[in-house]
């Protein structure tokens, strides 16, 4: 399956939250990523990722494993994704390293998810806060298959503008290399 998915900056998140309140219940986590590569950054140079993520919620905390193939649509930037829940945080880690994995770089998210349909389609928006760099981002994703990409993101634009965000919001910019920006 392909994540098909937009992000923007918000420029006004409580109005934006509230309105997702309307759509769903929040589900307020934080998100700690590490994200890998091989010694050579391969994965990085042909568009791929390979994350370690760790939830933390009220429904306690959970660890997944996901690796992204290459884009397959170059405007929004959405790729396969492919992901498993695992038990051990420290054992996944420790696989991918022993695999001969690198961590790149490690950082944290404050997200409120909200699931919901809209336009026939089960969407995921997630509203973003990464400590390190400034602003609220909003994510909305759902699963398509690839022929089908163009038109989830096309829904995703039209769930976007109820929410008052605009094409000129909409963003690439990927948080590791705005967290390492802000660390160099």
């Amino acid at each position: 399956m392909i994540e098909a998915e937009l992000k923007a900056r918000v420029q006004a998140p409580e109005a934006v939250m509230r309105q997702l309140d309307e759509r769903a219940t929040a589900r307020v986590e934080v998100y700690r990523d590490t994200y890998y590569d091989r010694p050579d950054g391969s994965l990085e140079k042909s568009d791929q990722e390979l994350r370690v993520r760790t939830v933390h919620g009220a429904d306690g905390t959970r660890t997944v494993l996901t690796f992204k193939a290459a884009a397959v649509d170059e405007a929004s930037g959405s790729k396969p994704e492919h992901e498993t829940q695992v038990t051990d945080a420290e054992a996944v880690h420790a696989i991918v390293r022993g695999l001969g994995h690198v961590p790149v770089i490690a950082f944290e998210k404050r997200c409120r998810n909200y699931d919901f349909e809209a336009y026939g389609r089960q969407m995921l928006a997630t509203l973003v806060r990464v400590p390190e760099i400034g602003g609220t981002f909003l994510e909305i994703e759902t699963l398509v298959d690839e022929d089908d990409v163009s038109s989830a993101l096309d829904d995703i634009r039209a769930v976007l503008a109820e929410l008052g965000i605009g094409s000129e919001d909409l963003t690439r910019e990927l948080y590791t290399d705005a967290v390492a920006a802000q660390r160099r």
